[in-house]
């Protein structure tokens, strides 16, 4: 299921990041890669706010779909 689809507060593991190679790599030097723990913050109109190693990251939608945990 893509990331958008978490529950706020649930502590999620990717499984998988999709998109072109530029957006791979982007979401990847963000620390979004498989075996990564997320945890969605807050929502907002589909783009979501995670906490990932220390860290907190806000993504676009349409990022946040190519996400899966």
């Amino acid at each position: 299921m893509p990331l958008t689809l978490a529950n706020i507060g649930e502590r999620n593991t990717i499984k998988k990041v999709s998109g072109s190679s530029e957006q791979k790599q982007r979401l990847n030097e963000l620390g979004f890669v498989p075996g990564a723990v997320v945890e969605v913050v807050s929502k907002i109109r589909g783009n979501v706010i995670v906490a990932i190693k220390n860290s907190r990251v806000a993504i676009a939608k349409d990022a946040a779909m190519k996400i899966m945990i």
